[in-house]
Parts: structure tokens; sequence; C-alpha cells
């Protein structure tokens, strides 16, 4: 016997709204790790700019590392604004 089908089918606002859900969850543990890091590291936090600056990234990585940072935020904060109006 096959189990009845569900009737409940993915749609955009679901999907929507669970990545809103963990793009929040994954900005607030974001911060917390860092927070705590700012906290614990002994040096401060020139001193590790530093040390990636050292690494001569080049232009292209470094934007992508900033996009995949922004990309997060900004689509939280739109979702949130969408779902407040």
């Amino acid at each position: 016997v096959t189990p009845p089908r569900s009737r409940c089918r993915w749609s955009l606002p679901m999907a929507m709204s669970i990545s809103h859900r963990g793009t929040g969850v994954a900005l607030s543990l974001g911060v917390s790790l860092f927070s705590v890091a700012a906290l614990l590291l002994p040096e401060h936090f020139p001193h590790y700019l530093a040390q990636v600056r050292a690494l001569s990234l080049g232009p292209a990585l470094i934007c992508s590392a900033k996009f995949l940072l922004a990309l997060p935020l900004s689509y939280h904060t739109w979702n949130g604004i969408r779902h407040l109006v």
C-alpha cells in the first residue's frame, strides 16, 4: 500500500520564510562568534587585520568574500522589510 501524498507543496513564500529564518540564525551565530573571539583573543583587531592583509589575497577573492558576507545580511534585511510591509 502506498502512503497518501502530502497535500502541502513547497511554495515561494514558504521557501522565503525558511531561508529568512536560516539567515537570521546564521547572522546571529556569526555576530556571537565574532564577539566571543574579540573578547578572548589575545591581540587587538588591527593585529589580525594586518595578518589577513599579509596573505596578499587577490581583489577577486576579497570582493567575493565581501559579497558572501553581505548577501545574507541584505537578503535578511529586505525580506524582513517585505514581511513588515
